[in-house]
C-alpha cells in the first residue's frame, strides 16, 4: 500500500475513532439527563406525595414470645418471624463491616444514595433492560420497610426519595441499626442476630470471620444464597464477602485466608434447643396467650419458668430411657409401613425420600427404609441419602423379624419402613441398632414440694408426635398411689400405724352391683393380722378396703378434696380404697407434697414472671411463700406419721428400690398398679422434691402380666431423683406436738390407750400381736 493510500486509511480510522467518542458522549450525557430529570421529578413530585416514615421513626419490630427455663436457657419460641433486637452499639463491629463490604461500601459518605454506584447502575441498565443496581442501605430500608418489591421505575424514585427523608430524619448508626434488624435472611430469620442463631446456633458475638462474611451474603437474594438449601451458591457468595472486607482492609490477609479454608456448620433444621421442654413451652404459650392474644406473638414478650435445665434433662431423658426399656421388653412389632421399591434408580430415590419425609425422626430414632435384608444384615436408606448396614447386636431386638418363619407382617423385607438409632461407635465408624417407636405413653412431673413451682415436666415420649400433655391432661386411675391418702384419713379417726388389720380373703355379698365382691390381694398371699404400717408397705388391698369400711366411704371422699383431688371423678363405693377414681399426675405431684411439706396445700405454678421486649415486667406471679399456716390443710402430726409409714413403703415395702438405689433415707413415696396393669404409678418426694411418673396407654389395655409400678414408673422416679436429689442434702423430719410412742408406733396423743382404735376386724386377737409384727425397718422416721 502507497502513502497516498495509507492516508484516507488513517482519517477513516480517526473518523471512526471520534464518532464513538461522541456516541459515548451522548450516552453519557443521555444516561446524566435520565439521572437529573429523576431527581428534579422526584424533588418536585414525589418527595411531597412520599409516605410518612413514622414507622422507621417508632420502629416496634414483630419479635416473638421466648420461654426460658429459671436459668435462661431458651426452650420455646413462637410467631411468624424470628427475629431478635439487638442495638447497633451490641452488633460485632466486624459484621457491621461485613454487610458494609457487601451491600454499601460508602455509607457513611453518602447521603442517602451513592452517585457513583447508581451511575454504574445506569450505564449497565442502557445495556439491556431496567436492573434493580444501586440501591444502598437507605434505600433498602425504605424499600423494606414501605415499598413492594416490584422492578418498576416509580417505585424506584419512591425508593429514592424515601431515602433522602429517611437520611434527613435518623442518623448513620439508626439506619444501619433499622437495616440489620429488619432485613430477611431466609430460614424465617429476620435480622442478623435471629439468623446467627438460626444457621449456627451462635449469638452474634461469638461468629467467626467466615461465618459473618456467610450471612452479609444473605441480603441480595436469601433463597439463592442460603446455606441451607443451596450450599455452593452460598459459599461462593461467601468468598465475594470475604474478598471486599479484605480489599478495604477489614480483615488481615491471614484472616481472609483463614476464613476462606474454614468449613462451616450449618444447622440443617434451623433453630434448635438445647433442653427438650416442648411441654413446657407449650403451657406457657397458652398462658400467655389467654392474657395477651395475637399480640403475644409480636411484642417480643420473653417468659421465665420455674423450670430448670438440669431437672428437665433428667427428666426427659430419663423418661425416654425408661420407656424404651420397656419397649424393647415386649418385643418388636414388625415395620411401621410398607412400599414399593421402583427399579430405576433415579425413581426410587425420590419415592425413598417422599415416603421418609412423611415420617418425623424422635430425637436419635431415625426412620429408613429397608433395601436388603438378612438374618445376618440389614441394609437401609435414611431420609438424608445415607447408606446404613445394621449387623451384629444392632438385629437382635428385631430376631424375629429376621428368621425364616416370621410371619409376614413382622418381616422385614425390601421396602420395609423401620427405624434405626446410633448406639455408639466402632473403629471410629457409627454402629446401628434397629429400633422403633414405643406405643405405650408416659408422664413425669415434679415441682418443690413448698412453693409448688414446676422443676421439670414431661408430658409425654415425644411432642413432635404427640401434643397431647399428659400430666395436666391426662386422668387415669391412680390405683395403690392413692392408699396413703386412706391410710392418712385413718389418723384422723383415731388409728394409727401400729393398728392391727386383718389381712385374709373378704367377701361382701351386693357389694357389687347386687352381686358378692370379693376383693384380692395382687399376689393372692394373706398375712392375717398385720399392722397398718405394714398393710401400706406391702400395699395390702384387703386390708385397704377394711380400712376404709372403718373409716367411712363418704369422710374418705370429702377427705381427698384437702389435697387438691376432684371429689366427683371418685366412686362413693368401696372400690374407692383400691384406686378406682380418676386423676392427673399433677394433681398427685401436688396431693404429696402435702405430706412432703408437713401439711400445707401448694398450687403447683410454672410462670416466674413475664417481660416485655425492653424487659420490663408485665407480669410477675405472687409466688406463695412455704408453710404458712393460712394454707394449711392437714394436721402437722398427720403428716409427720403418713410421712412415716410412707418412708417405710421405700425403705422394705414395694417401693424398696427406691432408698436402696438412691442411698438416702429421707425417701418416701408410693407404687401404684391398677387392675389388669393398666396404669403403673409412682409418686413420691426427698429432699422437698416432689415427682410423679406414670405410664399407660392411650387407649386402656394391660402394660403386661408382669408389670407393675415398680417395673414401670418407678425407674423413671429414680434416675430424675438421682439427678434432682445430688445436691441436696437429706432432710430430717422433727417430731411435732401431740404424737406419742405406743405400741412402738406413733399414735394422736388423745387417742392413746383406747382400745377400739388398736384393730380392725381382728376378732379375738391379742393386742400384744403388734409387737409380734415383723418390721424389717424401724417405725420412727430416719435422721
Amino acid at each position: 500500500m502507497t502513502s497516498s493510500t495509507k492516508l484516507p486509511a488513517r482519517r477513516a480510522k480517526s473518523a471512526l475513532r471520534s464518532g464513538g467518542f461522541f456516541i459515548l458522549a451522548a450516552l453519557a450525557a443521555l444516561a446524566l439527563l435520565v439521572v437529573v430529570g429523576a431527581v428534579v421529578y422526584a424533588l418536585t413530585v414525589i418527595v411531597p406525595n412520599v409516605p410518612p416514615i413514622g414507622a422507621v421513626l417508632d420502629y416496634q419490630p414483630k419479635i416473638p414470645l421466648r420461654i426460658y427455663t429459671a436459668d435462661h436457657v431458651l426452650i420455646g419460641e413462637f410467631g411468624e418471624e424470628h427475629r431478635d433486637f439487638v442495638p447497633i452499639e451490641k452488633v460485632p463491629p466486624l459484621m457491621k463491616k461485613a454487610v458494609l463490604a457487601i451491600e454499601d461500601k460508602r455509607f457513611y459518605d453518602h447521603g442517602g444514595i451513592d452517585w457513583i454506584r447508581a451511575m454504574g447502575a445506569a450505564r449497565a441498565n442502557l445495556r439491556g433492560g431496567f436492573r434493580q443496581g444501586g440501591s444502598t442501605i437507605t434505600m433498602q430500608v425504605a424499600r423494606n420497610f414501605f415499598l413492594s418489591r416490584d422492578k418498576l421505575i416509580g417505585r424506584k424514585l419512591n425508593e429514592v426519595a424515601l431515602a433522602y427523608k429517611i437520611e434527613g430524619a435518623l442518623s448513620k448508626d439508626q439506619i444501619l441499626e433499622l437495616y440489620m434488624n429488619q432485613i430477611y435472611l431466609g430460614q424465617r430469620a429476620y435480622g442478623f442476630s435471629s439468623a446467627a442463631k438460626i444457621y449456627f446456633g451462635k449469638p452474634l458475638e461469638d461468629l467467626s470471620v467466615a461465618e459473618m462474611a456467610m450471612l452479609a451474603g444473605l441480603p441480595q437474594n436469601p433463597a439463592r444464597h442460603n446455606p441451607v438449601a443451596n450450599p455452593k451458591r452460598a459459599r461462593e457468595r461467601q468468598h465475594v464477602v470475604l474478598k471486599s472486607m479484605r480489599e478495604l482492609a477489614y480483615i488481615s490477609e491471614a484472616d481472609y485466608q483463614k476464613a476462606l479454608a474454614e468449613p462451616l456448620r450449618v444447622n440443617p433444621k434451623g433453630q434448635e434447643y438445647d433442653t427438650h421442654a416442648e411441654y413446657v413451652a407449650e403451657l406457657a404459650r397458652q398462658v400467655v396467650y389467654a392474657r395477651f392474644k395475637e399480640e403475644a406473638y409480636t411484642r417480643g414478650i420473653v417468659v421465665t419458668t420455674t423450670i430448670r435445665k438440669a431437672d428437665q434433662d433428667a427428666a426427659y431423658q430419663s423418661l425416654r430411657r425408661n420407656v424404651l426399656a420397656y419397649d424393647q421388653r415386649h418385643g418388636y412389632r414388625g415395620p411401621e409401613a410398607r412400599m414399593a421399591l421402583p427399579a430405576d434408580p433415579i425413581e426410587r430415590a425420590d419415592a425413598i425420600d417422599e415416603a421418609l419425609q412423611k415420617r418425623s425422626s424422635s430425637d436419635g430414632l431415625l426412620p429408613a427404609v429397608v433395601l436388603e435384608a438378612s438374618a445376618k444384615m440389614v441394609r437401609v436408606e435414611t431420609v438424608d441419602g445415607e447408606t446404613i448396614d445394621v449387623t451384629g447386636a444392632g438385629l437382635k431386638f428385631a430376631g424375629a423379624a429376621l428368621a425364616p418363619k416370621a410371619k409376614e407382617s413382622l418381616r422385614l423385607t425390601p421396602g420395609a419402613i423401620v427405624r434405626v438409632s446410633s448406639d455408639g461407635k466402632l473403629n471410629g465408624k457409627p454402629t446401628w441398632s434397629i429400633v422403633q417407636l414405643p406405643q405405650v405413653s408416659a408422664a413425669f412431673v415434679s415441682i418443690d414440694a413448698g412453693t409448688g413451682a414446676y422443676h421439670a415436666l414431661v408430658g409425654g415420649f415425644d411432642f413432635n408426635l404427640q401434643k397431647f400433655n399428659h400430666v395436666t391432661q391426662a386422668w387415669r386411675q391412680p390405683g395403690s398411689a392413692l392408699k396413703p391418702f386412706l391410710f392418712s384419713s385413718s389418723l384422723e379417726k383415731g388409728f394409727s400405724p401400729s393398728t392391727l388389720i386383718l389381712d385374709a380373703a373378704l367377701d361382701m355379698p351386693g357389694e357389687d352391683a347386687g352381686k358378692t365382691w370379693s376383693p384380692q390381694n395382687d399376689d393372692g398371699i394373706y398375712d392375717g393380722p398385720i399392722t397398718m404400717r405394714r398393710a401400706l408397705a406391702q400395699s395390702k388391698n384387703v386390708a385397704s378396703v377394711r380400712l376404709l369400711r372403718a373409716v367411712g366411704v363418704p369422710y374418705l371422699n370429702d377427705y381427698l378434696g384437702k389435697f387438691g383431688f376432684d371429689t366427683a371423678r371418685h366412686p362413693n363405693n368401696l372400690t374407692m380404697a383400691l384406686g378406682t377414681g380418676a386423676v392427673t399426675p399433677l394433681q398427685m405431684a401436688g396431693a404429696y407434697a402435702v405430706f412432703a411439706n408437713g401439711g400445707f396445700a401448694v398450687q403447683p405454678y410454672l410462670i416466674s414472671k413475664i417481660e416485655d421486649a425492653r424487659g420490663v415486667l408485665i407480669f410477675e406471679p405472687h409466688a406463695p411463700a412455704a408453710g404458712l399456716e393460712t394454707n394449711r390443710v392437714l394436721d402437722a402430726r398427720n403428716a409427720f406419721v403418713t410421712d412415716s409409714m410412707l418412708r417405710d413403703v421405700t425403705r422394705y415395702g414395694t417401693g424398696a428400690d427406691a432408698t436402696k438405689k438412691l442411698s438416702r433415707a429421707d425417701i418416701a413415696g408410693k407404687t401404684g398398679t391398677t387392675s389388669d396393669a393398666v396404669d403403673g404409678w409412682f409418686a413420691g418426694y426427698g429432699a422437698n422434691v416432689v415427682a410423679v411418673a406414670w405410664m399407660g396407654y392411650d387407649e386402656p389395655k394391660s402394660l403386661g402380666a408382669r408389670e407393675f409400678g415398680a417395673t414401670l414408673a418407678m425407674p423413671i422416679w429414680i434416675d430424675y431423683m438421682r439427678v434432682a436429689l445430688s445436691s441436696r442434702a437429706e432432710q430430717e423430719r422433727p417430731t411435732p406436738e401431740g404424737v406419742m410412742r405406743q405400741d412402738d408406733d406413733w399414735i394422736y396423743a388423745e387417742y392413746a390407750g383406747n382400745a377400739q382404735f388398736r384393730e380392725i376386724d381382728v376378732e379375738q386377737a391379742p393386742v400384744a400381736a403388734a409387737e409380734a409384727e415383723p418390721v424389717s425397718a424401724p417405725a420412727q422416721p430416719a435422721n
